[in-house]
């Protein structure tokens, strides 16, 4: 799996889908991460599939990793299971490189409800009855606490390959991290810009202004990536703006330095907090 790829959250309108992805091939990139409930699967089937059918690209099916997401209402053994085929044909491909359940819990059900890891049983045996059948190339999860991934090991003939959570200096999920490395379960950040939230003007994390201070010749940005990439996690930064795809990819040729990386670990945990959603009370 390349540890840099293209995020697609909240890009719907598939005139700027398809415009996105396909400069971010011809930049480079190498994984789209899409989700049934992103609702751009279309949109990036067909770009792919024009761009697989013009010699000129000189790009295959096998030259692209391509990630997807089981929604909340999706959960359950057959609707796990209809649910990948579904992506399955609005991607246009015969498998899916990476598909993930993308959250532990059941849509209309209370955080509380028993019924959660029902569901993501069933879903977990379909996944493992897909990934046998060669539909999708590996599995994972997402949004998955350490008590989840626990769990998984009572009913779980394969564990998961790999878990998508938020990650940056302010949700630095240290101890997941070193869970996940400790199990063989890579890891993917996602929200690495905390939203925005984390980028100038915002304020609410001074720290990326000293480390800032220090790289003139990264923006801060750039600094939250090589931040998640070198707490060995994949990046998938989203973005519509040309500029910053190329900004983005060429994150890869940099590194920061054990100071400036310190000076980002050290956000005090009272300030930590989630920008996306928090799983801890999903029973």
């Amino acid at each position: 799996m390349p540890s840099i790829g293209l995020g697609t959250w909240q890009q719907r309108d598939s005139l700027i889908v398809r415009r996105v992805v396909h400069q971010a091939l011809e930049m480079g990139y190498r994984l789209i991460d899409t989700a049934s409930a992103y609702r751009n699967e279309a949109a990036i089937g067909e770009t792919l599939s024009h761009i697989f059918a013009q010699e000129k690209h000189k790009l295959r099916r096998e030259d692209i990793w391509i990630t997807s997401k089981l929604a909340p209402k999706q959960q359950g053994l057959e609707q796990a299971e209809s649910a990948v085929y579904e992506s399955l044909e609005k991607l246009c491909t015969d498998y899916i490189d990476l598909y993930l359940i993308h959250w532990p819990g059941v849509s209309k059900k209370s955080p509380d409800s028993p019924e959660h890891r029902k569901y993501r049983e069933e879903s977990w045996k379909s996944l493992e009855k897909l990934y046998k059948q060669g539909k999708v190339r590996a599995i994972g999860v997402s949004n998955y606490t350490i008590r989840h991934l626990e769990e998984m090991k009572e009913y779980a003939e394969i564990l998961p390959m790999v878990n998508q959570c938020e990650l940056h200096p302010l949700c630095p999920q240290s101890e997941l991290l070193q869970y996940c490395q400790e199990n063989g379960i890579a890891f993917t950040a996602y929200a690495s810009f905390g939203e925005s939230a984390l980028l100038p003007p915002s304020t609410q994390l001074p720290e990326l202004s000293l480390a800032a201070a220090r790289r003139p010749d990264l923006t801060c940005a750039q600094i939250l990536l090589l931040w998640g990439l070198q707490h060995n996690a994949a990046v998938i930064p989203k973005s519509s703006s040309e500029d910053h795809l190329r900004e983005n990819l060429v994150v890869t040729k940099q590194l920061l330095s054990s100071e400036e990386l310190e000076i980002l670990d050290k956000v005090d945990h009272a300030r930590h907090k989630h920008f996306c959603w928090n799983p801890e009370k999903i029973a």
